[in-house]
């Protein structure tokens, strides 16, 4: 392969990232309705993405499906903690009936990937909302250090393969570069915040939960032979090519936090 080709999406992943990162980033800092609006668009799009890869019965299913998801999603904020969970799964037990049994497993397929969507996007309104912009900045920032320091380190110095049945071109040098950029970002944000050194270990194991999140969503892919989620973002190919890292890291939040109250207050 020559370098040429190594790099040759980079142009276009860096001009949707930048768009990403103003839209993404602006919605991030105001908080409020405008976060809550683009988590909830967002839902819906990984939705409509992963019923069109798992198969359809019917042809509008993607769409109604998408469309719920985000509803719900949006509604989810408004309604008192203890329906929050039902109502989250209800787009996932409404999908079950529209998901072709053509390849095995996909019905499985959609209950987890499904309720993985739904549970990670809400764990990122409650973190905007519950522990302010800081901490989603973190997270955020862990995810894409880890993201384009694996990248680089991954296309520039190869090596062996992390995962090469489900994942080929994940190397090692890729994900430890991540893990290594993962750190710098906890040991900035740990000098900037009451959190201890422990936010350090917690920032590489929330990059091996987006690194987790990539490849887990890479297996989806290979299974049922498709490149991209969907073409919607330059470069990047769809909204789960996209946050599939992000859906691994802030489910772990979402986990971690619930059993350990982790993140001190900082606004």
């Amino acid at each position: 392969m020559s370098v040429k080709s190594n790099w040759n999406d980079l142009g276009p992943r860096v001009m949707s990232a930048v768009v990403m990162l103003l839209v993404g980033g602006t919605a991030i800092w105001l908080g409020g309705l405008p976060f809550h609006l683009l988590v909830s668009v967002v839902t819906g799009l990984m939705v409509w993405e992963l019923v069109r890869i798992l198969g359809p019965k019917e042809q509008g299913a993607p769409m109604w499906l998408g469309l719920l998801a985000a509803v719900v999603m949006f509604a989810t904020v408004f309604l008192p903690p203890f329906a929050r969970l039902p109502v989250l799964l209800a787009p996932v037990l409404a999908g079950m009936s529209s998901i072709s049994t053509g390849t095995k497993g996909s019905r499985a397929i959609w209950c987890a990937y499904a309720a993985v969507i739904v549970l990670a996007c809400y764990s990122a309104l409650s973190l905007r909302g519950g522990h302010g912009l800081f901490w989603l900045a973190w997270l955020a920032a862990v995810v894409i250090m880890s993201d384009v320091a694996g990248y680089f380190a991954g296309r520039s110095l190869g090596g062996p393969k992390f995962w090469p049945k489900v994942s080929p071109k994940k190397t090692w040098s890729g994900t430890i570069a991540g893990w290594i950029g993962a750190a710098l970002v906890g040991v900035w944000f740990m000098l900037n915040s009451p959190a201890g050194p422990s936010l350090i270990a917690l920032s590489v194991l929330t990059a091996f939960a987006a690194q987790m999140g990539d490849i887990a969503e890479s297996a989806i892919k290979r299974r049922y032979g498709i490149k991209d989620s969907s073409n919607l973002i330059p470069g990047h190919g769809g909204f789960l090519d996209r946050f599939d890292g992000f859906l691994g890291a802030l489910l772990l939040v979402l986990i971690a936090g619930q059993v350990l109250g982790f993140l001190p207050e900082v606004r």
